[in-house]
């Protein structure tokens, strides 16, 4: 029911239950989390993408095995430190490939990942208290980032549905693609990523874990001092030039 292909550096997980539109069982939870953090932990790969079967990227819990879910959500996140949200938490990228609807739990692992690209096809929404269920996968936290306060609250408390136009708008997805285009799209950037030393790409993400909710001036000053401690330890004065002369290059043939 959880997929894994490897492409180059890209590893790539698939919700695969389409008759059920990807709806997440207790053992579904359990092997996502598993196949994400073996991704993570893998030299191999550089990138992670979850993405769904059509038509949907995930329809949230099973009801039906709502009782088990709820039990074994509660047993792996009890005093974890590798719990985000309902992924673990990466070392390394994670793009979310909205393929159709994501809704409560489904947008609970789309939140989890660093950031979403939409199928024309795709929809959003929270129906936790329309089916009497308490958030435990970082909706709380993680979508109110995204669309700010009062959008999050809007959509939490009515249950509705936004489609992949508003979502753009709203800044829960980065970009909104033609449905059959997605893949591509997503893999484009991938594989962007993948190509660049993955120590930096780690170490910028980390920065923005740690500081990008903050604004305060120790905010500036943790920033200055963690550059020039990398820029002490790390950074490879013999390939900069070579660096920045591919990435003028690259940028200036595609305008």
């Amino acid at each position: 029911m959880i997929e894994v292909e490897h492409q180059g550096k890209v590893g790539i997980v698939t919700l695969a239950r389409p008759a059920a539109r990807n709806a997440l069982t207790a053992q579904m939870m359990q092997d996502l989390f598993r196949n994400v953090q073996e991704l993570d932990a893998s030299s191999d790969i550089n990138v992670i993408v979850v993405t769904g079967q059509d038509p949907a990227f995930c329809a949230g819990l099973d009801l039906k095995d709502l009782a088990t879910t709820y039990k074994d959500i509660r047993l792996s996140a009890e005093g974890s430190t590798q719990q985000h949200g309902l992924l673990p938490r990466t070392s390394k990228p994670i793009i979310g490939a909205i393929n159709g609807a994501a809704v409560t739990g489904g947008l609970e692992v789309a939140l989890g990942c660093d950031w979403l690209i939409a199928s024309e096809k795709a929809s959003f929404a929270d129906t936790h208290a329309r089916v009497g269920v308490m958030p435990g996968g970082g909706m709380t936290i993680r979508l109110p980032q995204l669309i700010g306060i009062n959008r999050a609250r809007q959509m939490s408390f009515t249950g509705n549905f936004i489609d992949a136009a508003t979502a753009y708008q709203w800044g829960l997805v980065n970009e909104v693609c033609e449905h059959d285009s997605l893949m591509t799209r997503v893999m484009e950037q991938a594989k962007t990523i993948a190509e660049i030393d993955p120590h930096s790409v780690r170490e910028i993400r980390t920065m923005y874990e740690t500081l990008g909710n903050r604004s305060d001036d120790d905010a500036y000053l943790e920033e200055a001092k963690w550059s020039r401690r990398w820029m002490k330890e790390r950074f490879d004065a013999a390939s900069f030039e070579s660096k920045r002369d591919g990435i003028i290059s690259r940028g200036s043939s595609q305008q």
